[in-house]
């Protein structure tokens, strides 16, 4: 096992991750948006856990002791929103991959007016911003130590 390759979800991990999943993002039938707990992003999501893994499963695993599974579907709303505010680095994890297999459906991508494909090679259109927001970082001192002998 491996971080690219980890250990496959266990029956119980995969009921609870789908069910924060659907949580973390509903369906939007007027948009046309499937929920993230839908077949295709769900199995996506398992798919691309890779080094996020033991993160997401110490997640998880919070949530079946707290009952998660076993709770009315408000009750779990609300310890998912609880959770999901939350900055520790799994959660941050969880955040992340669940977004990510989301954002990768065409579905997705259709109903936000976006052509579903990868941004390379043709790359996407970026609204020019307002450069002068850079200049408090250029005037600051370096954060770094420079190695070059100077």
């Amino acid at each position: 096992m491996t971080h690219d390759n980890p250990a496959p979800l266990t029956m119980v991990e995969r009921a609870t991750l789908h069910r924060l999943m659907g949580i973390m993002v509903p369906a939007d039938p007027e948009m046309a948006l499937p929920s993230a707990a839908d077949p295709l992003i769900f199995e996506d999501c398992i798919r691309t856990l890779g080094r996020d893994a033991a993160a997401i499963r110490a997640v998880l695993a919070e949530l079946l002791r707290l009952g998660f599974l076993d709770l009315p579907i408000a009750q779990a709303e609300d310890m998912a929103m609880v959770l999901l505010g939350e900055t520790r680095a799994e959660v941050l994890a969880l955040s992340r991959v669940v977004a990510a297999a989301y954002y990768r459906d065409d579905r997705v991508m259709l109903a936000h007016g976006r052509e579903p494909r990868p941004p390379f090679p043709k790359g996407h259109a970026i609204t020019q911003g307002d450069w002068a927001l850079l200049d408090a970082v250029k005037q600051r001192k370096p954060i770094w130590r420079d190695d070059r002998g100077a």
